[in-house]
């Protein structure tokens, strides 16, 4: 654990935070102990990296407009990004989880990485306060807006969005219609409904994969 420390580049006062950040749900629910899963963590987390994320990209660049921030914004805490920073730390080889899920390669899953990504930026936040977590969290993102990589990813969402943004009248909405297998082999299924009429269909791992996936399917439908 205290390597891991290292990579993160913050040393905590309670080390329990970091230990829970690690901890995902299928070593929770096959623990006979009383043992907290990642995921209110992964909660906190997730609103931390967005708001350092659009704050950096406002403050550093004053000349792109709110459609091109989003974007990149978008590229920047997407599931392949945190995934890519989580290996980057070596996470993988940390992460608590059950039998099945190890034997499964569960610490090498892109979803599962990810979210313990967004933990331990809520770990470090409640341990060391906002200031050590915007640093941990520049310290991966920084060399991403420096340095852009060609992104495979694509934000359809954002994409679909703004199409649908023309017609003010018009309401769009993400709705999940299906969850389906154990804890360690999920599927979700989302519609994107345009008012009340569908107009995508998509499935994935998450439900941020899912609902790319449906806006991936109304943009093909629409001619995008």
């Amino acid at each position: 654990m205290k390597e891991l420390e290292k990579r993160i580049g913050y040393k905590y006062k309670n080390i329990g935070y970091l230990e829970n950040a690690l901890t995902h749900s299928s070593y929770a629910n096959e623990s006979k102990q009383k043992v907290n899963s990642n995921e209110r963590l992964e909660f906190l987390g997730d609103a931390i990296l967005s708001l350092v994320v659009s704050d950096y990209l406002y403050r550093n660049s004053p000349e792109l407009p709110e459609g091109e921030l989003s974007k990149l914004r978008a590229a920047l805490v997407c599931e392949k990004s945190l995934c890519r920073f989580s290996t980057s730390l070596g996470v993988g080889d940390y992460i608590r989880l059950s039998r099945g899920e190890r034997n499964l390669k569960g610490q090498e899953r892109p979803s599962i990485l990810a979210d313990a990504f967004e933990a331990i930026i809520a770990s470090v936040y409640l341990d060391g306060g906002m200031e050590n977590a915007r640093r941990f969290v520049l310290s991966f993102v920084e060399p991403e807006i420096k340095n852009p990589r060609p992104r495979i990813f694509k934000d359809y969402k954002t994409t679909l969005q703004e199409i649908i943004q023309r017609n003010p009248e018009e309401h769009l909405s993400y709705v999940l219609v299906g969850e389906e297998g154990p804890d360690h082999d999920k599927h979700f299924s989302v519609e994107v409904h345009l008012n009340n009429n569908v107009i995508g269909k998509g499935g994935g791992r998450s439900k941020k994969e899912a609902e790319q996936q449906a806006a991936r399917e109304a943009l093909k439908l629409m001619g995008y």
